[in-house]
């Protein structure tokens, strides 16, 4: 097992990285000093598989649970969901002293996350992500959300775990869409900070499809030091270095909200986010053409897409989702471009001229 620790001004946390630890999580509470019972927010899918486990573990050191189910997909990240986790928590009676815990995707932990940090004004949360999209980015930061209907996370806060537990071992049953979309957030790593990370995306991505554990615990550990050195140094995103963690993403979530957050994955539209952010690096010569290819080749290799495609998505609608976008200052958006691999910078007052190619070029019409 390796322990990542990512300092917060609230608290200090933890990162648990390994294989067999949900069987594990009665210990792992005992040494936080946790006295009160548990609400798991969790997808049928997930309980089906995990939940049993994570409840054992709980119950081994007399730790009660509460299971609430919510939705698959990003239907659940609602208002509509969040006032559910209110009702359980109220109804079940809930007191300071007691945790939440997120079984699941980035999905149910931002979710229950944000339920967490506002219910009686802050319970405990502990992410125990099940994808590698959770393991290797949403679990970690403290980042909760809701979607609303004009945008994607337009209402949340910034809320530490006490704890993030990713088992590995869960990766196995991972459908592969969903394995393939996560792993953009491990490119996206790779662009922004790692080159060696970059390097063994391109040398080993049929292992890494064929679930590779070893290899598997390599990217997530890598993955995940590196946003908790970003976040530790700049936890509300207000010196501009969390930033960069949002490579691909101004594009992507502009992506997902035109479709309706039905058509494409997250990971799938940070992918084809991050194809049009090198692409308008290059066109802005700030990026060598040769690296715009080498980044769509590794994109490819690991089952990812690169194109948007089936006609639903209109360059007015993705521009104006952008217009929406959290990162814009003073109405204007900025955007988080490479300038080599494992470097990328942040520029504004892009003109409105310059992303309509990149974006005609990426299938939009």
């Amino acid at each position: 097992m390796t322990t990542i620790r990512v300092k917060s001004l609230k608290h200090r946390y933890e990162i648990k990285i390994g294989s067999g630890l949900l069987e594990r999580s009665g210990e792992f509470f005992k040494a936080l000093d946790f006295k009160g019972k548990v609400l798991i927010v969790t997808q049928r899918a997930v309980a089906s598989r995990f939940l049993s486990r994570l409840t054992d573990g709980l119950a081994q050191e007399g730790y009660p649970c509460e299971v609430l189910y919510v939705p698959d997909g990003e239907k659940a990240k609602s208002l509509e969901s969040l006032a559910k986790v209110y009702d359980q928590l109220i109804r079940r009676d809930f007191e300071r002293r007691d945790v939440v815990a997120a079984l699941g995707g980035g999905v149910v932990g931002d979710l229950a996350g944000f339920a967490a940090s506002t219910y009686l004004r802050g319970l405990a949360f502990v992410n125990f992500g099940t994808t590698l999209l959770a393991q290797v980015d949403s679990s970690i930061g403290g980042k909760t959300a809701v979607n609303h209907r004009h945008g994607k996370n337009l209402v949340g806060t910034f809320y530490p775990p006490r704890l993030v537990v990713s088992d590995i071992g869960t990766l196995a049953t991972l459908p592969k869409r969903e394995l393939c979309a996560s792993l953009a957030e491990v490119v996206k790593y790779g662009m922004i900070r790692d080159r060696q990370l970059f390097k063994t995306l391109e040398r080993q991505s049929a292992k890494i499809l064929q679930r590779d554990e070893e290899l598997l615990q390599e990217l997530v550990v890598r993955s995940a030091s590196i946003k908790a050195e970003v976040v530790s140094r700049d936890e509300f995103e207000i010196k501009g270095e969390r930033m960069i963690l949002n490579y691909g993403h101004t594009f992507g979530h502009a992506f997902e909200k035109a479709a309706g957050y039905e058509k494409l994955a997250h990971g799938e539209a940070v992918s084809i986010g991050m194809v049009c952010a090198a692409r308008l690096a290059v066109s802005l010569k700030i990026l060598e053409p040769s690296v715009e290819k080498r980044q769509t080749q590794v994109l490819q290799a690991l089952g990812l897409p690169v194109k948007l495609s089936g006609g639903a998505y209109r360059i007015p609608a993705i521009l104006e989702a952008m217009m929406r976008d959290k990162k814009k200052r003073g109405g204007k958006l900025r955007f988080i471009l490479p300038e080599k691999i494992g470097c990328v910078t942040v520029l504004e007052n892009i003109p409105v001229q310059a992303l309509k190619p990149v974006l005609k070029e990426a299938g939009a019409v």
